[in-house]
């Protein structure tokens, strides 16, 4: 694997580590945590180069339909001065926190399948 991905992947999984501890406000911190934990997880392992290809294809799948889950019926932004006092705006961040795990993944999952060799 390339330095360019191995890189963006600790990245990433930094990002997701930080978002997971960040959760324990959250009303509901603990499915919050362990989702970014995964997220992490598969990124570390991405960038060891020590997963099949089908763990970040089958994550991404699981946040898309997460992400259509919780996306809420009005979407009204992510208003940080609202804090959590709106649920819309709370399952929205949520939502497009799952979109973007599912996006990384997807690229992970693109990236093993269709990469150039994976001993490079």
């Amino acid at each position: 694997m390339n330095s360019f991905y191995k890189v963006l992947a600790l990245i990433f999984a930094a990002l997701f580590i930080i978002s997971a501890l960040l959760q324990y406000n959250d009303p509901d911190p603990v499915i919050w945590m362990l989702i970014y934990g995964v997220a992490a997880a598969v990124s570390i392992g991405f960038a060891l180069d020590k997963i099949k290809p089908y763990l970040p294809l089958i994550v991404g799948i699981l946040g898309i339909f997460g992400f259509i889950y919780v996306f809420p019926n009005h979407f009204e932004g992510f208003d940080f001065a609202k804090g959590m006092s709106s649920t819309n705006v709370e399952e929205g961040r949520e939502a497009f926190g799952l979109l973007i795990i599912s996006m990384v993944m997807f690229l992970f999952a693109i990236r093993m399948k269709f990469g150039v060799s994976r001993s490079e």
